[in-house]
């Protein structure tokens, strides 16, 4: 046993986006020169929330069999306390936006004492801010990119944005991401999950994002389909359609205004009526992948990985006003079927049903060249980088590099709520 293993902590509230982790998780626990802790903290999404869903976030990490400890502290400043008293030499994460964590879990005072590591949620990014050419500011000059320790991406264009940044790109890696690599291989390994018992009938997947205004992705159709798509529940009872909403679509129905909670409530107790749909919002996904015949969503995340994990396109529903695609997004979206309308959607719907699904295989190809730049590989060459960044002993980072404003805090964009 190594008489200095390298102490490693992986801190998380984002348990939807756990599979960016995990395989770098489960390497690092079989590995002798790695001491690992794997911690569940609070968080929130609106500025209007408590800090709360510690308890979903261990429930969660429980289900999937993974020992942690559970930092559920109303003051987190207890909580950074008892982080600096473990002494890791690098803490991973998964969500960049420091707004929803507590204070004592922000990258500001993380890196104080620790290198942090930072895998991104999502599987690649595929959209820009208005106004943008190239890879969105967002993706690369928000606290947490300037003051990581060490960070993976996906794209080489990433990886060539953070070269025009004060610090330079030194620190980031090119490596794929493990959630992809997750994702192939459980597509493949698939255990059943179908929560609709209806033998013989089509099965759909319908997965909605949350966004629906102008000043952030607005890529969401729920507002303009979800009448329709009840309808055509209603009228097609030999298909099942489970729904796999954004985690915080529902919150984001009712507080953006586009529908009063009644509204809401009146349409999930239709939509849940019905003997031939569903709603999935916490489960693997790659099950679902595995099961569906057709895929339906409107973003964003999804239009890339559903193509990589099966090799077929998705039906993506457009929403013509969306925030334009980045380099990446421009590949992926290439990758899929596009309707704008729900006629259009019935009418490919139809054509599905009748021939199959369209071939998008040189499609899918040039995604998987531009989006797995070392296949199935992802969470090895993550391990191999930090292990060579401890043998160099490498300082903290040294915040007077930085000396651009951080993403959040620029004219025009949300700060830290707090």
């Amino acid at each position: 046993m190594n008489s200095s293993p390298i102490k490693v902590v992986f801190l998380t509230f984002y348990f939807e986006a756990w599979d960016a982790l995990a395989d770098v998780h489960s390497q690092m626990l079989n590995d002798e020169r790695f001491d690992v802790t794997v911690i569940s903290i609070p968080r929130r999404f609106r500025q209007e929330e408590p800090f709360t869903d510690e308890d979903k976030v261990s429930a969660f990490l429980a289900e999937q069999g993974v020992k942690h400890e559970r930092f559920n502290f109303d003051d987190s400043l207890v909580g950074l306390a008892k982080l600096r008293a473990m002494a890791p030499d690098y803490v991973f994460i998964n969500y960049p936006w420091q707004r929803n964590y507590q204070p004592g879990y922000r990258v500001e005072a993380l890196s104080e004492f620790t290198k942090v590591c930072y895998i991104p949620y999502y599987s690649l990014a595929l959209a820009n801010e208005p106004g943008e050419i190239g890879v969105t500011p967002y993706l690369y000059t928000q606290r947490s990119n300037q003051l990581a320790s060490l960070v993976f991406t996906q794209d080489a264009n990433t990886l060539d944005a953070y070269a025009k940044t004060s610090r330079g790109n030194s620190y980031v890696h090119l490596t794929g991401t493990p959630k992809i690599d997750a994702l192939v291989r459980k597509v493949n390994e698939p255990e059943p999950h179908w929560p609709l018992n209806n033998p013989g009938n089509r099965r759909m997947v319908w997965a909605p994002h949350h966004s629906f205004s102008e000043s952030w992705f607005n890529f969401g159709m729920f507002p303009k389909i979800s009448g329709q798509m009840l309808h055509f529940a209603k009228s097609n009872p030999k298909v099942d359609i489970l729904m796999r909403p954004h985690p915080i679509l529902f919150g984001n129905v009712v507080a953006s205004g586009v529908r009063t909670a009644e509204e809401l409530d009146l349409w999930l107790k239709e939509w849940n009526a019905l003997p031939n749909t569903a709603i999935d919002s916490e489960g693997d996904i790659a099950p679902l992948f595995a099961a569906a015949d057709v895929f339906v969503t409107d973003g964003i995340s999804f239009l890339g990985e559903y193509p990589l994990a099966t090799g077929k396109p998705a039906i993506f529903f457009e929403n013509d006003t969306h925030w334009p695609w980045s380099p990446i997004g421009k590949i992926a979206a290439r990758a899929n079927i596009h309707v704008q309308t729900f006629q259009e959607f019935e009418d490919v719907f139809a054509d599905i049903a009748e021939h199959g699904l369209p071939d998008f295989r040189h499609e899918i190809a040039a995604l998987q060249s531009a989006a797995q730049p070392y296949p199935g590989q992802a969470a090895e060459k993550i391990v191999d980088v930090v292990r060579h960044d401890f043998k160099a002993k490498t300082p903290l980072v040294n915040k007077a590099l930085v000396t651009e404003a951080a993403w959040e805090n620029k004219p025009g964009a949300e700060p830290a709520w707090d």
